[in-house]
């Protein structure tokens, strides 16, 4: 999470735009928060971008203890380096760098971790179905989860990070590019993403503008905005990125 910083003062790659965003490290700014005491945060994604979720990124500065984030709120966690335990009513469980929890919206927790632990978290106010269950709590790790070929180019594998069912109402996925693939056509959708760049580079297409990224870089795609990704240099880019799902668009009564 440390800030890279251009050599040339007044310059940075970081770009808004009304459908899209694009934030680099070389401009993240750390703040602190009551509800995040003993933690630097960096908030990549926000509704003030336009978004429907928040994305940032936390690190542990003293003894970080941190509760639930409200009960119409659900949040993902993905350690990227440290140690973080969370607490519940079944116990607790430890994770490590590239352990993820998904904590459902109304579930009491409580996320700890010692100075220097650093997670990427996304929060979003939940989406229910009528006459389905909430989602339940999910623990697991990238490492883990079995990748798929996207629409058969093997050069293009997908994880799938949380479970599919009528009950999840958004997805985050990762994606790994082998240096050469892409997107197979410009996606154009009602559904909006947050991305964080892991690993590698490429050219990120956005709208009619395009981008260079590379690892620590993060993307805010609106609905509707054209999309497309190349992957280049001599290494696999690889992402990980949300998206809500599994709702009509028209919101029902």
């Amino acid at each position: 999470m440390k800030a890279t910083m251009m050599n040339t003062l007044g310059l940075t790659r970081s770009r808004i735009a009304q459908r899209h965003a694009l934030i680099t490290p070389d401009s993240h700014e750390m703040v602190t928060l009551p509800d995040w005491a003993g933690a630097g945060l960096v908030h990549l994604v926000t509704p003030q971008t336009g978004a429907g979720f928040s994305l940032f990124l936390a690190r542990a500065q003293d003894a970080l203890c941190v509760s639930q984030c409200g009960a119409m709120h659900e949040r993902f966690v993905l350690v990227r380096d440290g140690q973080v335990g969370i607490d519940t009513q079944c116990g607790r469980k430890t994770l490590h760098k590239d352990d993820y929890a998904f904590l459902p919206a109304g579930y009491a927790h409580t996320l700890s971790a010692d100075a220097g632990a650093e997670l990427l978290v996304l929060e979003r106010p939940y989406v229910p179905k009528a006459d389905t269950p909430a989602p339940a709590a999910h623990f697991a790790a990238i490492g883990a989860v079995p990748s798929a070929p996207l629409k058969g180019d093997a050069r293009l594998q997908v994880q799938k990070l949380l479970p599919e069912g009528p009950e999840w109402d958004m997805e985050i996925n990762t994606m790994t590019f082998e240096p050469g693939a892409s997107l197979p056509y410009v996606e154009t959708h009602f559904m909006e993403h947050g991305l964080v760049m892991l690993d590698g580079g490429g050219i990120y297409r956005l709208e009619d503008d395009w981008y260079p990224v590379t690892a620590g870089d993060t993307i805010w795609m609106g609905a509707y905005c054209p999309q497309w990704f190349g992957a280049i240099g001599r290494e696999n880019a690889r992402y990980l990125i949300y998206k809500n799902w599994n709702r009509d668009p028209l919101p029902r009564a």
